[in-house]
């Protein structure tokens, strides 16, 4: 049984060990360049989606909401790409979400399994997984982390 237990948990552990930057960083990649040429591409059609914020989904201040959402995504993915601002940038992303899904797609859920069903939901899955578990070795903020010499931890004053 300790054989069996080994070969299918403990080996594949162990070579994962090894790749263990690869997946903040092929997440990182995945989200970050959808987001940010989805924050283009809406920065190039302001008035279709400010019509949207007004007239489908009710946003309130659409003229204020439409650019400050394609800002955070243009601008969230291109940090996600780098891994700079990582946790704060799949914050804002992961709260992204959740307006989308409770302005644009609400109506629709109808079950679990719908809501769980949306692009949006599994974007916020990682973005949540991405704010709470950092941007990775492989990305801007390891380096600064290491360049000013801190684990990332909080230090008091003085």
């Amino acid at each position: 049984m300790r054989f069996l237990i080994n070969l299918l948990i403990g080996w594949p552990e162990r070579i994962a060990q090894y790749l263990l930057a690869l997946a903040p960083l092929l997440a990182r990649i995945v989200v970050g360049w959808v987001f940010m040429l989805s924050g283009w591409g809406k920065f190039h059609d302001l008035p279709h989606l400010i019509d949207l914020f007004t007239n489908d989904w009710g946003i309130p201040l659409p003229r204020f909401f439409a650019p400050f959402t394609a800002g955070v995504e243009l601008f969230g993915g291109v940090f996600l790409l780098l891994g700079l601002l990582t946790r704060i940038s799949a914050g804002a992303l992961a709260v992204t979400m959740v307006v989308a899904i409770v302005s644009a797609k609400w109506s629709d859920v109808d079950s679990l399994e719908t809501l769980l069903g949306f692009d949006e939901s599994e974007y916020f899955a990682l973005f949540t997984w991405l704010a709470i578990a950092g941007a990775g070795k492989l990305s801007v903020d390891h380096l600064l982390l290491r360049w000013i010499g801190s684990s990332g931890q909080p230090t008091t004053p003085g």
